[in-house]
């Protein structure tokens, strides 16, 4: 992304209702993978850091950025370390293993998905995680994936393909935020119509970002407990190939 968009979500990321209701969901799934007292949690392209200080209450922050603008505004939060990096051949804390690994809404920059889930897999302790969001259906293309610098978008099957050939036992894997997902895709469709971009950082009124916040966040009490048939993004929970999945997704 360009570094003016950096600049724009760390002013937003606090406050704006996707991130806000995504945080809410993305924590209910990791208090649910009993994570050890001392875990360590490595977030690769973190961004400005607005996940950090959640992934904090789950154990030790690590975290990869490759851009130098996101890198210095997650530094400056003095949670976890930070280092640059870039997947799939320059990963940071050479000596590290991790208990949980988080891709989220990362994996889509990549030019190659398999290589880098392939190199992460190598970063994870035998009984650790990877957490994965990304954003759905190549049919919502739109102007602002490509302000995103985004490669693709996902259907769920393909990127369930895409993390097994990585060679990862899948756990739990659906779609979300489906409560908004008609507005959503009408709204990306037009926008791709009249090829025009809006700013979707930008905060709505106060009631509506309350509002919107309410409704996906909702999700978090659904997803582990069914895969959601459709939605705007994609979770996907997964671990080594080389051990047995321990069923940890205990009833979300």
């Amino acid at each position: 992304m360009e570094s003016q968009m950096y600049q724009e979500m760390m002013e937003v990321e606090d406050k704006h209702w996707w991130f806000v209701a995504r945080r809410s969901i993305i924590e209910q799934v990791i208090k649910k993978l009993n994570l050890p007292a001392n875990a360590e949690i490595f977030e690769a392209g973190c961004g400005t850091g607005g996940n950090l200080a959640m992934l904090s209450h789950h154990g030790k922050v690590y975290g990869m950025e490759l851009d130098e603008t996101a890198q210095n505004f997650a530094n400056d939060l003095k949670i976890g370390e930070i280092q640059p990096g870039f997947l799939p051949n320059n990963i940071p804390f050479p000596e590290q293993k991790f208990d949980l690994i988080v891709l989220l809404d990362v994996l889509e920059h990549l030019e190659e998905d398999t290589a880098s889930l392939q190199a992460l897999s190598a970063k994870l302790k035998p009984s650790g995680w990877l957490l994965i969001t990304v954003p759905a259906y190549p049919w919502l293309w739109s102007k602002h994936d490509e302000l995103l610098h985004h490669q693709r978008r996902y259907l769920l099957n393909n990127l369930r393909q895409i993390v097994g050939s990585a060679d990862y036992n899948i756990n739990f894997a659906s779609y979300f935020n489906s409560v908004l997902f008609p507005v959503i895709a009408v709204a990306l469709l037009l926008q791709k119509l009249f090829n025009k971009g809006g700013n979707e950082q930008n905060i709505p009124p106060k009631l509506i970002n309350q509002i919107l916040t309410f409704l996906f966040g909702i999700e978090r009490y659904l997803i582990g407990r069914l895969s959601i048939p459709f939605g705007v993004s994609i979770l996907l929970l997964a671990q080594k190939n080389e051990i047995v999945s321990v069923g940890c997704v205990n009833e979300m």
